[in-house]
């Protein structure tokens, strides 16, 4: 029992916010793809085999990253209880169980056609060269945005089998909607990273912190509305649009760079944003 916890623990499976913010733009590129197919029962098949891949690729990428920032992590008050820092779990069986995830993951993958298969298998390249961009560049949570939205074009291939420009002008808005929520979410650990010397776009903007994650957002509203001229939209999908300008309006409102709760709180407030968005899409169907 005492094991199960330790595992659940190292792929933060008691912290769904993660694999949900993986998911979310995949099930949105699947309600944007389906709109021109209206095959449903591939559209629920689809959204079963993408929320499984999401939930054993972030847990696989949570892993990965524990080992590559095992000796960090121990000097972080966030993390240094986590199972490799702390010693609880041993880097080999980290490993054994990282190559369970991806097994399972490519059992999925190979499921779809063959372009979403290469395009899946590019997505492990940036999943597990993710952690050591926080050593190399101040820009970490854009190469992440690049990473965790990278399911919307497979799941447009999948559906469609070929790329178009559709998908990915919503990629680019999931991109600096990634970058906005991360800088909110890395600034919990401002000091201690500052400290141990790890680079993010939280330390880079601290000074005007608020007026960059609005930036962001203010670009993700904008992609989105360009998305309008590619699809066929109505009323609904703009009120859709206006509460999710709201919602970042609270975000940003709310969130205090020296107070790490209201940081996590609106870091974890992006799952309305994800639902909010996959509505709007829906709103195309009406």
């Amino acid at each position: 029992m005492k094991k199960i916890q330790q595992i659940i623990e190292l792929v933060r499976l008691d912290k769904p916010i993660g694999y949900l913010l993986l998911f979310w733009p995949c099930l949105w590129g699947l309600t944007l793809a389906n709109y021109y197919n209206q095959n449903f029962k591939i559209f629920f098949l689809y959204i079963m085999f993408f929320f499984l891949g999401s939930v054993l690729m972030r847990s696989a990428g949570c892993i990965i990253n524990d080992i590559v920032d095992r000796k960090f992590d121990k000097k972080i008050s966030r993390t240094k209880s986590r199972p490799i820092a702390s010693g609880k779990v041993k880097i080999f069986e980290a490993v054994i169980y990282t190559s369970i995830l991806c097994f399972l993951a490519l059992i999925i993958l190979i499921q779809f056609n063959v372009l979403t298969i290469e395009l899946g298998m590019a997505s492990m390249v940036l999943a597990f060269t993710y952690p050591f961009m926080k050593r190399l560049t101040y820009w970490p949570q854009l190469f992440l945005g690049f990473t965790f939205n990278w399911g919307i074009i497979m799941a447009w291939s999948a559906i469609h089998s070929d790329l178009s420009i559709t998908p990915f002008i919503l990629y680019v808005a999931a991109i600096f909607w990634t970058l906005g929520y991360d800088t909110i979410y890395g600034l919990q650990d401002l000091r201690d990273d500052e400290i141990i010397g790890l680079k993010s776009t939280s330390i880079k903007f601290q000074n005007n912190v608020k007026n960059f994650v609005t930036i962001c957002y203010l670009l993700t509203i904008t992609f989105l509305i360009i998305l309008t001229f590619f699809i066929d939209t109505n009323f609904f999908y703009f009120l859709i649009l206006m509460l999710i300008a709201y919602q970042f309006y609270l975000q940003i409102k709310n969130f205090n760079k020296n107070r790490p709760e209201t940081c996590l709180k609106a870091f974890k407030s992006n799952n309305y944003i994800g639902i909010l968005v996959f509505i709007s899409l829906l709103t195309n169907y009406i």
